[in-house]
């Protein structure tokens, strides 16, 4: 029997809105906010405002792309966190208003497991091949660095994490101090293209196991700058695209150090990349090339499903219904602290 999931997602600043029919993506519809780009990072009460504005126009875009009505789904399923709170509470309250007046189930879905779970979206008229259990995921955004074992689609676990920062916040921090804006993973990415990843050095911290940490070479950057800019004020703009290589090369270096340490201990040959970051080249790259040398299989997501999205959600919300689970009304979004037993 066919199972037909709405997925909604506004855990951060992207209103998207998905329909999929079990594995296949019928629409994915998404609408950014480009007013945060002035401020050099995302405005909580400007987000929240902008779901506002968009949530409905984008679930209504994505039920006609799909052709079909809110009388075809089987549920919606809803980011219930973590994330921002006011975003999360217009996707939560849009999707308990549709359960209310349509009668459909709800699921909440951890917008984690969303990302651990794209690889299993399939398009329609293209071929994919997908992980096979267990495997491992290196989930890597501007919120979170985490390896988890995905021995199930809904039993994970997480064998190592940042104890400080996320490698999403490492990249915005370099792209503030060389002026680039934000968000910082892309322009770093494409200034990074075009330098040399040995023109500089940048400590790398020392943790036991498969924990990372990028709060030191966050800080290692900056007595880095500020040395260099008082012997040449011009320092930075003169070799941008080597720093931003050198810097990208590091954090690259720091990921796959401790995700090839957990190939080795779990002996696990397939690996998965997930969230935002996941969408740098160089670790692409980096991620694939190490996979061929070392004998692990990679699996990479396309473009579109790194960022938040709903497909992801959607199929998160299907795995959970197919075994019957679903929420209530009384569910209520939540910013963090959020686990992988089966839910949140």
């Amino acid at each position: 029997m066919d199972i037909t999931i709405l997925g909604i997602e506004s855990s951060c600043d992207d209103t998207s809105a998905a329909v999929l029919r079990n594995e296949v993506l019928l629409s994915n519809v998404m609408a950014g906010q480009e007013v945060h780009s002035k401020y050099g990072g995302v405005i909580p009460e400007l987000a929240s405002r902008a779901h506002q504005q968009n949530i409905l126009p984008v679930v209504d875009r994505a039920l006609k792309l799909a052709e079909i009505t809110l009388k075809d789904i089987d549920a919606i399923a809803f980011t219930r966190g973590p994330g921002l709170l006011g975003s999360l509470l217009v996707g939560t309250s849009f999707a308990k208003g549709l359960s209310l007046s349509t009668g459909k189930p709800l699921v909440d879905v951890n917008h984690l497991q969303g990302h651990l779970l794209s690889p299993f979206i399939k398009e329609q008229g293209k071929e994919k091949e997908q992980p096979g259990f267990p495997f491992l995921s290196l989930l890597v955004s501007g919120g979170h660095t985490q390896i988890i074992l995905v021995e199930e689609p809904l039993k994970f676990s997480i064998i190592g994490q940042t104890i400080d920062d996320a490698v999403g916040e490492a990249f915005d921090k370099c792209a503030k101090v060389l002026g680039l804006g934000y968000p910082g993973g892309p322009v770093v990415d494409r200034h990074a293209k075009l330098g040399n990843a040995k023109a500089f050095k940048f400590s790398k911290p020392h943790v036991a196991g498969l924990d990372y940490s990028f709060s030191g070479v966050k800080t290692s950057l900056l007595y880095f700058l500020r040395d260099k800019m008082e012997e040449n004020p011009d320092f930075i703009t003169q070799n941008i695209d080597d720093l931003c290589a050198s810097f990208q090369s590091t954090l690259i270096d720091i990921l796959m150090d401790k995700l090839i340490l957990a190939v080795k201990k779990t002996g696990i040959r397939e690996v998965a990349l997930g969230g935002g970051v996941s969408a740098n080249s160089g670790l692409r790259e980096r991620v694939v090339s190490e996979g061929e040398k070392r004998g692990f299989k990679v699996f990479l997501p396309e473009f579109r499903f790194t960022t938040d999205n709903a497909a992801m959600i959607a199929m998160a919300g299907y795995f959970h219904f197919k075994t019957g689970r679903v929420s209530d009304l009384s569910a209520v979004p939540v910013s963090r602290a959020l686990d992988y037993k089966g839910g949140l």
